[in-house]
C-alpha cells in the first residue's frame, strides 16, 4: 500500500513538472489555417539568405492575440523537433509578431530543401499544438550554381515561307516596310538516363518567350515565360519539378524560343523619343536539369551546343504585332524520342550581356479563362466580325478546316466603329508601334486544324476573321484571357449595381494589364509607366495579392535608373528612374507625379502587408530621388517639375491641351508633399536622424508655400480652392489645408462641382483616385455618389452605358467619334474604386500599425446605399465587414482576425447608442472586451462582432 501511495505521489509530481515545463495545450482554440515562407506556401525558389515566415491562426472568442512563438528549421523532416533542429532553433520568443519572421539560422545552401513549423502561445500563456510540418527549397541562389549550362540561340535563320513577313508603318511613315524580326527557334537534345531516378528538377531562363518540352509534353502551364524586365541587368529563371514526367532510360527534350520583348527589334524602331534598335539581342536560353539518382548520386545536364537547332511553322512572332503560323512547316515529332534531326543544325552558344539572374518569385502567366462568342455579324466588307462580349488581354484559338495553303487572318480590336457597322482599329495603335494586332494562320489541309498563339498577346473584345468557308462560331474560335495569374484576395458588393458593375470594369481593366509587369494597357504600348502604377496600385492591392509583384516591379524601376544631372545644381548626378520601366522605350526622366512611385509603391506594399524589407531594400534609391526632386524648387518653394493631371475630360494634349484644368506643376507638387511626409517615417525606419529632420522642414515649407501659392478664393463666393477640383482634392486627401480653412475649401470643390461643373468631376487620373473619398470623409457623400452616377458624360456611369467593359484611357464623348480613340483599357483609371473598400466599405489598414494590425473601420456612405459587404485578405487573415442600415441605424457585422485589433471610428453621438453583440457599450465594456481610443473611438480585439449604433 505504501508503494503505490510513493508511485502515485511520484506521477503527481512529474505530471506537475511535465505541465510547468510545457504549457497546456490549445488544441481546440488555436488552430494554423496557413503557413508561408516569403509570403508562399511550401515554395521551392527562395533565393534570399534570410527567408521570411508568416502564419495565420484561427482562435475562439475575443480579443485573441500571441503573446509568443517558437520556430525550427531542420535539413531532414525527421530532425525537426527541439533537440535536433540543426538549422534554426528560434527557442521562444516573446512576441505577438507572426508576419515576415525573419530567419536567424545557419546558413541555407543551394537548391536543398529545409524544413520547419512553428507554435505559438496565446495571451494568456496557453500553447499551440506544433504547425504542421512546411517546407521551402533554396534556389540556385548565384551563376556558379547553373554549372556548365551555356546560352544557346538560332545559329541560322532558315525560314522560307512566304508569310514571314509583316508591314510596319508608323503613323509619320510614308509607306510601309516590310520586316520578319527574329525568327522562333526549336531546339532540342535526347538523353539517356542508365540508373532509376530519384528527384529531377529543371531551371530554365529564356531571354524572349519560350515553352519548354519533355517527351512530346510541355512542361507546366504557363505561358509567356519570363516576366519582362532590364534583361541587360535583371533576368528571371523558372524552376519545374520533372520528377514524374522525366522517365527511366531515353529521354527528348525540347524548347521553343520567341522574341518577347528581348528579341522585340520592330515596334518602337523609330519612336522619336528612342532613336535605336529596341532589341537586347537575338533571343537566347539555357538549361539546367539537376538529376538525383535511388543511389545518391548526381549529375548536371544541359543546354550547349551540341543541342540541334531549326526553324519551324512560326514564321513570325512580334509581341505588339502578334505571331503568323504557317501549318505548312510543322515538325511533326521533333520534341520527341527518335525524331531524325540530321537535317538539324547545331545551336550557337552564345554571351549575352547579363548582369544578374534570380528565379522569378511573382505568379507566371497563365490562360485563365475562355470566351465564346456572344455575337457574328458581317462587317462592311463582307468579313465575319465575333464579338466576344468582354475588352480581354490574351489571344485566339481557332480551329478550323480549310485547304491546304488557305491563309487565315485575324484582326483584334477593342471597338466597333460608332456607327456599329465595322471593327475600329483606331485606339489599339498601329499607328504608334507600327503594328497593327494580327494573327495569321496558314492551313496545312489535312483536316480539322487547332492553333493558338504562343509568343504574343493583345487587347481586344472583337475580331475580324478572314479567310474561312464557313460562319465562325464557338466550335471555330474562342477568346483566350491570358494574364500573371495574380490571386483575388478582397471582394465588394453594395445595394446599388450601378457601384457592382463599376468594381467589375476596375477589376477587369487590371487583370487585363498584368502581364509581369502594370501595364497602361495591353495593346498599343504595354509599358509600365510609372504614374500609372501608382495611380490604381492601392485597389489592386485592396483586391490581388500584389506582395511579390511590387517588388519585383520596384526591380524594373531600380535597374532602370539612368543618370540624371540636377535642374539647379547640374554639376550633381543623381540615379533616377525613366518614366517608363522596364525596358529600353524608356522616355525621359520621371517628372515628380510620375517618379514618386519609386517611393508610393514600397509605401503602398509596407502599408497592406507590414513587411518592411521593400523600404529596407530600397531605401538608398528613394532618399536619392527625392534629393533630386528638391533640386527642383524655386524661389517661391515650389518644385518646378510636374507632367500633370493626366487624362481630364475632353483633354487631348495636341488637341485640347487647355482641358487639363489643374497645372501640373501644382498636382506635381501635392504628391511631392505627400511623398516627403512618407520619406519622413522611412528615414526613421532606417534610423536615418539627420534625413528625418530633413523631410520633417522640406514638408512643412512646403505646406507654407503651397498654400501661399494656390489657396485662393472662388470668385463671387466666399469659399476657397486649389484652383482645380484635382488640387482641391490632393489637399484634402494630403492634410495640406490649414484646419481653419478646411470647411472653406471642402465648400469650394463641392461649389465648383455643382454650380460651375453641373454636377461633374473635372479631375484626371490624379483628382480621379481621391474625389469620392475625399468627398465621403467631409460630408459630402452624396454629392459623391451622384458624380459617379449621373448618366451624363463624363460619369463612369456615362463610360458603361456607352457599352465599355474596361475603362478608355482618355475621356471623350464617344457618340461624336467616328471610333473611340486611344486605348479602351487603362487601368490607371481602375484608381478610383478604393473609394468601394476605404469609404463604402470602411475598411483601412493604420498606417502606424501597419499590414492591417490595426484596422480602421470607418463606413462613409451615400444615404442611397443601404448595405455592404467588403472582405480583405490581411496578413493575419480575412478581414469583413457586412452592413445594413435601416431607419438609421447601422447594423455592421464585422470579422477581426487573431493578433490584430479594429478601431471603430464613431462621434460622440454615435458611441452614446452603440450596441456591441445586443449589449450597450457600457456593458460590454465591463466585460473587458474593448477600449475606448482618444474620446470616442473604441478599440475591439479579434473576434466576430455585432455592432449597432444610429449613424448620424
Amino acid at each position: 500500500m505504501r508503494l503505490i501511495k510513493f508511485s502515485f505521489k511520484l506521477f503527481v509530481c512529474l505530471l506537475f513538472v511535465a505541465c510547468k515545463q510545457e504549457p497546456q495545450l490549445a488544441e481546440s482554440f488555436l488552430k494554423f489555417e496557413s503557413l508561408t515562407c516569403n509570403s508562399k506556401t511550401n515554395p521551392s525558389t527562395i533565393e534570399s539568405e534570410q527567408p521570411l515566415f508568416s502564419w495565420v491562426v484561427n482562435a475562439e472568442g475575443y480579443n485573441k492575440s500571441q503573446s509568443a512563438y517558437h520556430i525550427l528549421v531542420a535539413s531532414s523532416e525527421d530532425k525537426l523537433n527541439k533537440n535536433e533542429a540543426d538549422i534554426w532553433d528560434s527557442s521562444k520568443i516573446e512576441s505577438d509578431k507572426s508576419t515576415f519572421v525573419k530567419f536567424q539560422g545557419n546558413p541555407l545552401e543551394p537548391l536543398k530543401t529545409y524544413y520547419w513549423q512553428v507554435k505559438v502561445w496565446d495571451e494568456r500563456g496557453k500553447a499551440s499544438n506544433w504547425s504542421e510540418v512546411q517546407t521551402f527549397q533554396m534556389g540556385l541562389m548565384n551563376e556558379t550554381n547553373w554549372g556548365e549550362s551555356k546560352w544557346i540561340t538560332l545559329n541560322n535563320d532558315t525560314r522560307t515561307s512566304p508569310n514571314r513577313f509583316r508591314d510596319y508603318k508608323t503613323g509619320g511613315m510614308d509607306k510601309a516596310q516590310a520586316v520578319e524580326g527574329f525568327a522562333a527557334s526549336y531546339f532540342r537534345k535526347e538523353l539517356e538516363f542508365d540508373k532509376t531516378i530519384k528527384n529531377a528538377q529543371a531551371y530554365i531562363c529564356g531571354l524572349g518567350y519560350y515553352e519548354l518540352y519533355l517527351n512530346g509534353k510541355k512542361v507546366g502551364d504557363h505561358v509567356l515565360d519570363p516576366a519582362p524586365s532590364n534583361y541587360d541587368k535583371q533576368a528571371y529563371y523558372v524552376h519545374y519539378d520533372i520528377t514524374e514526367t522525366l522517365q527511366a532510360g531515353k529521354n527528348a527534350f525540347g524548347i521553343i524560343l520567341g522574341n518577347g520583348f528581348y528579341g522585340q527589334n520592330i515596334s518602337w524602331k523609330r519612336d522619336p523619343e528612342s532613336e535605336r534598335d529596341l532589341a537586347y539581342g537575338p533571343p537566347t536560353v539555357k538549361l539546367l536539369v539537376k538529376v538525383t539518382y535511388e543511389d545518391g548520386t548526381e549529375t548536371d545536364f544541359c543546354t550547349d551546343g551540341s543541342w540541334k537547332e531549326s526553324t519551324g511553322p512560326i514564321v513570325f512572332n512580334n509581341i505588339y504585332g502578334g505571331d503568323t503560323y504557317d501549318a505548312r512547316f510543322e515538325i511533326n515529332g521533333w520534341n520527341t524520342l527518335g525524331y531524325n534531326d540530321s537535317e538539324w543544325g547545331n545551336a550557337k552558344e552564345a554571351s549575352p550581356k547579363i548582369t544578374n539572374i534570380s528565379a522569378q518569385q511573382i505568379p507566371p502567366i497563365k490562360k485563365l479563362q475562355e470566351f465564346e462568342p456572344k455575337r457574328v455579324f458581317k462587317g462592311a466588307d463582307g468579313e465575319w466580325i465575333v464579338d466576344f462580349g468582354q475588352n480581354i488581354a490574351g489571344w485566339v484559338k481557332l480551329n478550323v478546316k480549310e485547304k491546304e495553303g488557305q491563309f487565315i487572318e485575324i484582326i483584334t480590336t477593342e471597338a466597333l466603329l460608332t456607327n456599329g457597322k465595322d471593327i475600329y482599329q483606331g485606339s489599339t495603335g498601329g499607328g504608334a508601334n507600327g503594328m497593327p494586332q494580327i494573327y495569321e494562320y496558314i492551313c496545312k489541309g489535312e483536316g480539322l486544324e487547332s492553333w493558338e498563339p504562343k509568343f504574343s498577346y493583345h487587347g481586344f473584345r472583337y475580331a475580324k476573321i478572314k479567310g474561312v468557308s464557313r460562319k465562325p462560331d464557338a466550335d471555330m474560335i474562342k477568346a483566350v484571357l491570358v494574364a500573371t495569374d495574380i490571386q483575388e484576395t478582397g471582394s465588394f458588393e453594395c445595394s446599388d449595381e450601378l457601384f457592382n458593375k463599376m468594381h467589375s470594369i476596375s477589376k477587369w481593366t487590371i487583370v487585363d494589364n498584368i502581364h509581369g509587369i502594370p501595364e497602361d494597357c495591353p495593346h498599343r504600348e504595354k509599358c509600365g509607366w510609372l504614374g500609372d502604377a501608382h495611380a490604381f496600385c492601392e485597389y489592386a492591392l485592396y483586391n490581388y495579392d500584389m506582395y511579390d509583384f511590387y517588388k519585383k516591379y520596384m526591380e524594373d524601376i531600380r535597374t532602370q535608373m539612368r543618370p540624371t544631372k540636377g535642374h539647379n545644381n547640374p554639376e550633381i548626378k543623381y540615379q533616377v528612374p525613366t518614366m517608363i520601366a522596364p525596358g529600353k522605350r524608356t522616355s525621359t526622366y520621371a517628372k515628380i507625379d510620375w517618379g514618386v512611385a519609386t517611393m508610393y509603391l514600397p509605401w503602398y506594399n509596407y502599408k497592406f502587408y507590414g513587411d518592411e524589407a521593400i523600404v529596407k531594400e530600397y531605401y538608398p534609391e528613394m532618399k536619392e530621388l527625392t534629393n533630386f526632386y528638391l533640386n527642383f524648387k524655386g524661389e517661391n518653394g515650389i518644385m518646378q517639375d510636374g507632367m500633370g493631371d493626366w487624362c481630364p475630360p475632353r483633354w487631348d494634349r495636341r488637341k485640347n491641351p487647355s482641358a487639363m484644368e489643374c497645372d501640373p506643376i501644382i498636382s506635381a507638387n501635392a504628391y511631392f508633399y505627400d511623398v516627403l511626409g512618407i520619406m519622413e517615417h522611412f528615414a526613421k525606419m532606417n534610423d536615418d536622424a539627420d534625413f528625418e529632420v530633413k523631410m520633417k522642414q522640406e514638408k512643412e515649407a512646403l505646406k507654407e508655400a503651397f498654400n501661399r501659392e494656390f489657396l485662393v478664393e472662388v470668385s463671387g463666393t466666399k469659399h476657397k480652392w486649389y484652383q482645380s477640383q484635382t488640387a482641391t482634392v490632393q489637399a484634402l486627401q494630403f492634410g495640406m489645408v490649414p484646419d481653419d480653412e478646411i470647411e472653406a475649401v471642402v465648400n469650394g470643390l463641392a461649389y465648383d462641382i455643382v454650380e460651375v461643373k453641373g454636377g461633374h468631376h473635372s479631375t484626371g487620373i490624379h483628382g480621379n483616385r481621391y474625389i469620392y473619398t475625399v468627398l465621403s470623409k467631409y460630408g459630402k457623400a452624396d454629392l459623391a455618389y451622384n458624380i459617379l452616377t449621373t448618366p451624363d458624360f463624363p460619369s463612369q456611369t456615362y463610360v458603361m452605358n456607352s457599352g465599355f467593359t474596361t475603362w478608355p484611357e482618355r475621356q471623350f464623348e464617344w457618340e461624336k467619334m467616328e471610333g473611340p480613340s486611344n486605348s479602351l483599357n487603362h487601368p490607371m483609371h481602375s484608381g478610383f474604386a478604393a473609394y468601394f473598400f476605404e469609404s463604402l466599405g470602411g475598411i483601412k489598414s493604420a498606417e502606424k500599425e501597419v499590414g492591417y494590425k490595426q484596422i480602421i473601420v470607418d463606413p462613409e456612405f451615400p444615404s442611397s446605399i443601404t448595405h455592404t459587404k467588403v472582405s480583405v485578405l490581411s496578413p493575419y487573415g480575412t478581414i469583413k465587414n457586412d452592413w445594413s442600415i435601416h431607419e438609421g441605424t447601422l447594423t455592421m457585422n464585422l470579422e477581426v482576425p487573431f493578433n490584430t485589433k479594429a478601431r471603430l471610428v464613431l462621434s460622440q453621438d454615435e458611441l452614446t447608442s452603440l450596441k456591441v453583440n445586443g449589449k450597450s457599450f457600457d456593458d460590454f465594456q465591463k466585460e473587458g472586451r474593448s477600449e475606448i481610443v482618444g474620446s470616442t473611438n473604441v478599440l475591439l480585439g479579434s473576434g466576430d462582432y455585432n455592432i449597432e449604433y444610429k449613424k448620424l
